[in-house]
């Protein structure tokens, strides 16, 4: 059975879990950068006995658009979907039930879902080193389960949490901005998944355009992209309360 690994992981935390799900289930797979602004996704077309492992992170309890919107292109032809959303240990809202509804529109017969955290993309102190070893073995069960089902045959849809209507998206607010340390190299823009830095200027930021995705943040080489201090600030007192305790994997069949 082909493995796909199709994944939005702007800083890499999301891609680590599905990584260790897709390792657990097949040490090969193909992956799909969802996060690649320049690939055509429509030219891909997962099979009827394909299994893809389909992970985002949660942004505010949802589905990032953009990746609701490169995930509708896909042209799945009943290939089995596992669903994975990967938040920073404080809640993953109506993120699991939006997927399963975008899976299922691209063609997707979804048969398993697995909420997992990761290092926060924002305040990187809550869930630092996460998915760790525990969450390592965690998952690994749960591609175990997953494996168990599909050997029996049973495609039957789990029961995934969450609201419909999805609750309403908040604004991105947290704009990365370049501090004196720029020196203009363009890898930010290159990476950024909406395409909101100008490739010509990257001190430009199309405001309206950035999802607070924290990527180019973390891929700069010379450390020079920043949050406003102040509302890190606010948004690290906001978590402190709600992101304290460890909070598990979770697997729905």
């Amino acid at each position: 059975m082909k493995l796909y690994e199709i994944c939005f992981s702007p800083t890499g935390g999301t891609k680590k879990a599905a990584d260790i799900l897709c390792d657990a289930l097949d040490k090969e797979s193909r992956f799909v950068d969802l996060t690649d602004s320049g690939q055509d996704f429509s030219a891909l077309v997962p099979e009827e006995d394909a299994l893809a492992v389909i992970a985002v992170p949660s942004y505010g309890g949802r589905v990032p658009a953009v990746a609701v919107q490169r995930l509708s292109r896909i042209r799945a032809k009943g290939a089995k979907g596992i669903l994975m959303c990967v938040y920073g240990n404080r809640a993953y809202e109506d993120t699991l039930v939006e997927l399963q509804d975008a899976a299922e529109q691209a063609g997707f017969r979804v048969v398993g879902a697995v909420a997992a955290v990761a290092e926060h993309s924002i305040a990187r102190q809550f869930a630092a080193g996460r998915p760790d070893e525990q969450d390592r073995e965690q998952l690994c069960r749960f591609a175990e389960e997953i494996r168990a089902k599909l050997d029996r045959g049973d495609m039957s849809v789990p029961q995934i949490p969450g609201n419909r209507p999805y609750k309403k998206s908040g604004s991105a607010g947290m704009v990365p901005k370049p501090t004196k340390d720029c020196v203009d190299c363009g890898v930010c823009a290159e990476k950024c998944p909406v395409q909101a830095i100008d490739a010509r200027d990257p001190k430009k930021v199309d405001a309206k355009a950035c999802i607070s995705c924290m990527r180019c943040v973390q891929v700069c080489p010379h450390d020079a992209r920043k949050v406003n201090p102040v509302m890190m600030a606010a948004v690290n007192a906001m978590l402190k309360k709600v992101c304290s305790q460890r909070k598990k994997c979770e697997l729905y069949l």
